[in-house]
């Protein structure tokens, strides 16, 4: 069986479309290694290997998959972004993979229910939540549709970005923050509420409960947390700014300003993180916090 990827939508070629797949790679090879760390400290407490059955929400271009295929799992994943799932249906049916059977879906949870396989035993969300305004609770819409898909009390990983003070990036990720009102290059100004930004979402600095709260609403036991070490290292600057514009934080300050002065702007904010030889490298914690299903 091979890696199936589920279309939902029409998509015609586009100048935006073309940058979005550029942002997507630039995830897939600059950003989304730095997580590693995270997906390797849930795996082995959890023991997944042969006999584990993992969902992945907002699976982006799916190492983390690839990873949990490695010791043996059977994988999905699910992203509502069709570039990042096209590069992992890319990664995950390359010869020789281990997650050739991987079964991957355009859309939310729901569209990973399949009656005619087994429900899952392990749900992993690995976009780690705490830095944009709103995720939890689109968090929660996401859990709801998928605890239905997974046997009684299997467990779900929620993760979120540590304490501000021990994660270099949070000063570079409030760049994100600092273009709530500010005038277009056009002369117009963008639509906002107090600091709200473009389509309601601004930065936001991570608070110790989001997890927690996110898993209380959603009806999840806690199981157990931890904190784990994931440093952000970049070749260069222009390598730093490039995968940190793929995480998406930034789309509503370049919405509302526009991308030039971001990049001026975050390439300013890494200075002080920027090393001798020009590498980049920002130390980080980010949290987990496994839960399991009523």
């Amino acid at each position: 069986m091979t890696s199936t990827l589920v279309q939902h939508r029409p998509h015609a070629a586009s100048a935006s479309s073309a940058q979005a797949c550029e942002r997507a790679r630039d995830w897939a090879e600059i950003q989304e290694r730095m997580l590693v760390p995270l997906y390797e400290a849930v795996y082995e407490r959890l023991e997944v290997g042969a006999g584990s059955r993992l969902l992945g929400l907002g699976c982006g271009s799916g190492l983390a998959l690839l990873i949990a295929a490695a010791r043996g799992a059977a994988v999905s994943g699910t992203d509502t972004n069709r570039e990042r799932l096209a590069l992992a249906s890319e990664r995950l049916t390359a010869d020789g993979s281990a997650a050739q059977s991987a079964r991957l879906f355009e859309g939310g949870a729901r569209a990973a229910a399949d009656p005619a396989l087994p429900l899952y035993n392990l749900i992993t969300v690995f976009q780690p939540i705490g830095c944009r305004a709103g995720d939890a609770d689109g968090l929660g819409a996401a859990l709801r549709g998928a605890v239905p898909l997974a046997e009684r009390g299997s467990a779900v990983v929620l993760t979120g970005w540590g304490p501000p003070e021990r994660c270099a990036s949070s000063a570079v990720l409030r760049v994100a923050e600092g273009h709530s009102g500010r005038t277009r290059p056009d002369g117009g100004t963008p639509p906002t509420h107090g600091r709200q930004a473009v389509g309601g979402v601004r930065w936001r600095p991570a608070l110790r409960d989001d997890l927690e709260d996110v898993a209380a609403r959603a009806g999840l036991r806690p199981d157990g947390s931890g904190r784990v070490a994931c440093p952000f290292g970049y070749a260069d600057v222009d390598s730093a700014v490039r995968g940190l514009l793929s995480t998406g934080l930034y789309d509503a300050a370049v919405a509302e300003s526009d991308q030039g002065q971001v990049e001026k702007e975050i390439t300013e904010a890494l200075h002080p993180h920027v090393r001798p030889d020009g590498t980049v490298w920002m130390p980080n914690v980010f949290r987990y916090l496994i839960t399991r299903t009523p």
